[in-house]
């Protein structure tokens, strides 16, 4: 299996470079996986396309204001850096630019000395252990200084940080958002549940090792990054009841497949509990506990491309995207939606 078989031609006018105003205003394609039938419909069709008995699986994780820009003491040479993984209290793996000038030891300030950080270490694929010194509480400060982690198709300024947020994010952790969820409003998830399906929330922080380019040939030797998920008891009794009465779990975006599928064992049963998924979901994959899927449209040869292709089929997720293509979609992470079913 070829990395460049999932591959498409993309015009540049068609990734979104902005929110809509009105979250739930998006375009919806619906996906047929059995048949490869397509239909185009607005977002808030998606009520249409579910019903009592099915269990909405959303991801909560927030993302944080994770890229900052600094000062190298000594020089004034400016820094930038993008929050990766927290693994103490004050100390975080980060993506340092420009990274051949920030050796161990090097002091980096932010927002006039609010925020200090020394590099520590170099570890996998250049990334640097930053110690952070500051007075006050941490997330406070990088609220103040920090700004949201846009991903580098979108060149615009974000006006509100808020926008780059679900309705519903709640466990902070994520140096990306998972777009799915941008869709929803809590106008949207009410009349949702009014209808009889549930809504359980999982947690996945979101890393950029999901977005990171697959840079061999053969799909099979690409690497993903872990990434961190929690899945609470109740949440897991309600998703596995779901099951066992009929109806459908359909998950809000590839990050919500990715943690029901790393949680369920073999037989398809939802394990309450946390730790660190790598999983990689290409065509061959067997899906354990998921339906349906509501996704964004993603980048041509990225993984999660691969994943919606191992859920409806390659020749017909390719297919869908030569239609949204022609239909001029919106496309990336403030795009247009598909409901895979």
């Amino acid at each position: 299996m070829k990395t460049s078989d999932f591959g498409y031609e993309l015009p540049q006018e068609l990734i979104a470079q902005d929110p809509l105003e009105d979250r739930s205003s998006s375009r919806l394609m619906i996906l047929d996986k059995e048949t490869g039938v397509i239909s185009d419909e607005h977002f808030t069709d998606i009520t249409h396309y579910l019903k009592a008995g099915d269990c909405l699986v959303i991801n909560n994780t927030k993302v944080l204001p994770a890229r900052l820009y600094g000062t190298k003491e000594g020089t004034g040479a400016s820094v930038e850096i993008l929050l990766l993984k927290r693994l103490t209290a004050d100390e975080w793996e980060c993506l340092v630019r420009p990274g051949k000038k920030c050796r161990p030891g090097t002091l980096i300030s932010f927002g006039d000395g609010r925020l200090k950080g020394v590099i520590t270490d170099i570890v996998d694929e250049g990334n640097r252990i930053i110690k952070f010194e500051y007075e006050g509480i941490f997330e406070e400060i990088l609220d103040a200084l920090g700004e949201m982690p846009l991903p580098p198709y979108i060149t615009h300024k974000l006006k509100d940080k808020n926008r780059y947020q679900t309705v519903y994010a709640k466990e902070e952790g994520s140096a990306a958002a998972p777009t799915a969820g941008l869709h929803f409003t809590k106008e949207l998830l009410a009349q949702i549940e009014s209808m009889g399906v549930k809504i359980a929330h999982v947690t996945l922080h979101v890393g950029l090792g999901t977005f990171r380019p697959v840079k061999v040939e053969d799909v099979t030797e690409h690497h993903m990054h872990s990434e961190y998920y929690v899945v609470e008891p109740e949440m897991a009794d309600l998703i596995n009841n779901t099951k066992k009465a009929g109806g459908r779990v359909i998950c809000v975006g590839t990050t919500s497949c990715r943690t029901l599928e790393s949680a369920s064992t073999p037989d398809g049963i939802l394990k309450a509990g946390s730790g660190w998924t790598d999983i990689f979901i290409y065509p061959g994959y067997k899906f354990k506990m998921m339906d349906a899927l509501i996704t964004n449209f993603h980048l041509p040869e990225s993984t999660l491309i691969m994943l919606v292709s191992a859920f409806a089929g390659k020749e017909k997720v390719m297919n869908a995207y030569k239609h949204a293509v022609e239909e001029r979609y919106r496309f990336f992470s403030f795009g247009d939606a598909m409901l895979i079913r």
